[in-house]
Formats: C-alpha cells, sequence, structure tokens
C-alpha cells in the first residue's frame, strides 16, 4: 500500500458511476424515470418536471428528499419506481473485483439509493461477494448524503473511526462532509459530476478510473 494510503483501515464506496463507469448511462434509464414520475405526480410536462426533479436534487440532496419535503411521496413507492429498470448495460468486473478483494481492511457501500436496487448492481458487476455491507438510504433514516448525519450513521452503524476511512464517491459534493469528519477523500471524477463545486480542497485523490487507481495504490503488495 502507499505510505499515503497505509492508515486506512475501512474502504468506503458510493454505488452508482463510482463502481460502474457513467459512461454505461445506467443511471441515465433512473433519472428518466425520476423525470416521469415527477411529471405524472405534479401533472405537469417533462420539461418543468426535469427542472423541478433537479432543482430538488441540488436542494436537498437528492429528488427523493425534495419530493418528501414538499409532497410527501412515500418513499418506498418512489425507489421501485425509479429503480425498475434494465441492467443490460453493466458488465462483470473482474479487475475491480480483484482489487477490492486485496484491499487491507472492511469494505462497504454507501449510497442514496436502496439496498434491494443495490444488491442488483453489485450482482451484476460481479461484486456481490465483495462488501460486508450496505449502508443505504433507508439506514440513513431517509436523510441521504451530504447531509452530516449520514456519515455519522455510517460510522456509528459499523463503529468506524473516521480517520481510519477512505471514502470514494463520484459527487465530490458527497465528499466534503466525509472530510469534515476526518475521512480521507478520493473522487471519482468520470464525468457525472452535476453540482461542481469550485472550492476542492476537501478532495484528497482523484481519479478517472477506479479500478486503475485501486490497482496503482496496490501494486507494491
Amino acid at each position: 500500500m502507499i505510505a499515503r494510503l497505509a492508515h486506512v483501515r475501512n474502504w468506503i464506496f458510493d454505488l452508482d458511476n463510482t463502481l460502474y463507469p457513467a459512461r454505461t448511462n445506467l443511471f441515465a434509464r433512473i433519472d428518466a424515470r425520476m423525470t416521469r414520475f415527477v411529471a405524472d405526480l405534479l401533472g405537469i410536462g417533462e420539461a418543468e418536471a426535469y427542472r423541478v426533479q433537479k432543482d430538488y436534487f441540488i436542494g436537498h440532496g437528492t429528488t427523493l428528499a425534495g419530493l418528501m419535503a414538499h409532497h410527501q411521496v412515500d418513499p418506498h413507492a418512489f425507489l421501485d419506481y425509479v429503480h425498475d429498470i434494465e441492467m443490460d448495460v453493466l458488465e462483470q468486473d473482474a479487475p475491480l473485483a480483484a482489487a477490492i478483494a486485496r484491499l487491507p481492511g472492511r469494505k462497504l457501500v454507501f449510497t442514496n439509493g436502496d439496498k434491494p436496487y443495490a444488491l442488483k448492481v453489485l450482482d451484476r458487476l460481479g461484486l456481490g461477494e465483495s462488501f460486508e455491507a450496505i449502508h443505504d438510504l433507508h439506514a440513513m433514516d431517509l436523510v441521504p448524503k451530504p447531509a452530516a448525519s449520514a456519515y455519522r450513521g455510517l460510522c456509528d452503524a459499523f463503529g468506524l473511526d473516521p480517520a481510519e476511512c477512505l471514502f470514494a464517491e463520484d459527487m465530490a459534493r458527497n465528499l466534503k462532509p466525509a472530510k469534515a469528519i476526518g475521512m480521507t477523500t478520493l473522487w471519482v471524477d468520470n464525468g457525472s459530476e452535476q453540482d461542481p463545486d469550485v472550492d476542492r480542497a476537501f478532495i484528497d485523490f482523484t481519479t478517472a478510473d477506479l479500478s486503475a487507481w485501486l490497482h496503482h495504490i496496490l501494486e507494491d503488495q
């Protein structure tokens, strides 16, 4: 392990557009269903629904959080609807699975999605046995990243010392609260960032290819 990461005992990964490349456009399918959900709920056209959806995403962390705050939407109904997609664009990623297996310590998934969806994604990627647990939106009491409570809850749930954690995530803004409590941060800058932040001081490492980066930090093992 490279010296700068010798302290890491807990490896925490976001799911969408982190454990698989944004270029698969899997999340675009979810995004389209979110727009359709908002359009049907509010009785508006898809262009206006997309605007509302993104306003909620930026203002509340997720579209769902905004819908719950403003329209009392049932989170289970929303998540079941938006995650009802084909996953044929995902392929098994043996090099990533091998790299994660070599990481010393615990490995966790930390996602604003729900566990059933995460399990399906991990299975498609060949990562079904790679992680100890999935800390999902329900485990966050429906208060998603980047809310500080989501990160505290993760650490409390698994007895994690933030100073011994690395968190990898494609949304740069979701790394800021992790850094604030002492985690090492890895930004997977693969083109999915939707809320750019001029201040990147909270990012310790950046990569466009998670698998290649993990193999690089492990090359001396």
